[in-house]
């Protein structure tokens, strides 16, 4: 949808007004490039925004009100509160994200003085595990910051974005997604080390290359109770490891030093799932050299063992995943393919020549419905920027 489509809604909405006081942001979805379930390990994961997102037309108002309205979620019409009714209530949906990053902005900062009117609409497909809801946290964090100037760091929003997850609406997820929507870079990936924030850009620079995101269309209902299980697996590990080492997670773990002390573990499974975060990584570190020396092919490698590591010692794939990614591994032209996310559903990714593109989307679509039943989504993403205001000529 372009903007004067975005405009014509809100002000269809929200009543036109004489000030011409709209104003139009951009929240990013975000992947993440490889580093898969390290971040609760104490490693590092590789993230990047895609031009994939969500869209907020804005307006101050003269009272106390807020006004939220999703183009995506029509039926719901209008949620309405005040600055002084910032409770999580579960009649309200969708907007409680919104809710909760107000509340916290004003427990942070200062209370906002006036409410206002936000049309939003978003192209992350739902459930595809692209991050629509930090997407959302952003968007809301970066125009309440914006319009009523509060002047907050950026990644103090970061900060805020998480703690709506964590403590409004009680979901246990970590950092990763807020920062990289809120600190996204054009054509680069971010090593970030979860625990302390730590963090470098680096190049990723395609050139004849496309991202590919590959949706399985399956709901991910086993990634909750299984994430659950694999950290406490991975829990126990260290445990048995730090009988003798002294280390605070895998994350601190060489490969080497993994293999010399794998032993301590004393159990087929543990070691599997202690392995694949140890490596995985090592993997981020040796992805995040590739892509500063050029090395794109090295890359595209190590996504593949990647992939292999999630399927053959985290078991975190499942039977859709793997078939995109084998259906990938065997067309012309791609570097390399892997699952996305935390498994079971959701989403995988593939860099794949340009000019390959469309066939690529075809063979790969046709071998997976046939393999599975029903069809995946292709999408060809963009590296972006993170959450920003935008004028109004760039949102095409």
């Amino acid at each position: 949808m372009n903007e004067q489509t975005l405009l014509t809604k809100f002000h269809e909405i929200f009543h036109k007004d004489e000030t011409n006081s709209t104003r139009l942001f951009f929240s990013p979805g975000r992947i993440n490039l490889i580093g898969e379930h390290t971040d609760y390990n104490g490693g590092h994961v590789f993230p990047c925004a895609i031009t994939y997102g969500t869209y907020g037309v804005a307006r101050k108002r003269n009272d106390q009100l807020i006004q939220l309205y999703s183009l995506n979620f029509e039926d719901q019409g209008i949620i309405q509160f005040s600055l002084d009714e910032l409770d999580f209530q579960k009649s309200d949906g969708w907007g409680n994200y919104a809710k909760g990053m107000i509340r916290y902005l004003q427990e942070s900062t200062a209370k906002l003085p006036h409410g206002f009117d936000l049309l939003i609409e978003g192209n992350i497909p739902n459930g595809a595990g692209l991050s629509s809801s930090a997407s959302l946290e952003m968007l809301v964090g970066v125009i309440v910051t914006e319009m009523f100037d509060l002047h907050s760091e950026r990644l103090d929003l970061v900060k805020l974005g998480q703690k709506v997850e964590n403590q409004f609406i009680g979901v246990n997820s970590g950092i990763m997604d807020q920062f990289a929507i809120g600190m996204g870079k054009e054509d680069c990936g971010i090593l970030l080390n979860c625990q302390t924030l730590e963090y470098e850009y680096s190049p990723l620079k395609l050139d004849d290359y496309q991202i590919i995101i590959m949706n399985t269309n399956k709901r991910r209902e086993l990634a909750d109770s299984k994430y659950n299980e694999r950290r406490k697996e991975c829990e126990t590990a260290l445990e048995r490891l730090q009988q003798k080492l002294s280390i605070e997670s895998l994350g601190d773990l060489t490969e080497e030093q993994f293999e010399e002390n794998r032993h301590l573990i004393g159990d087929d499974i543990l070691e599997k799932r202690a392995k694949h975060a140890v490596y995985e990584n090592q993997r981020t570190f040796k992805a995040f050299k590739a892509l500063n020396n050029g090395e794109l092919n090295v890359f595209g490698q190590l996504m593949n063992e990647s992939h292999y590591s999630l399927r053959d010692d985290y078991e975190v794939t499942g039977t859709e995943l793997d078939a995109l990614a084998e259906a990938a591994w065997e067309q012309d032209g791609v570097i390399g393919a892997r699952m996305t996310g935390a498994g079971f559903g959701g989403c995988a990714i593939a860099i794949v020549e340009t000019e390959k593109v469309q066939a690529f989307i075809e063979a790969v679509g046709r071998k997976y419905a046939e393999q599975i039943g029903y069809e995946a989504t292709f999408y060809v993403a963009s590296i972006g920027d993170g959450t920003k205001e935008l004028k109004l000529e760039e949102s095409r």
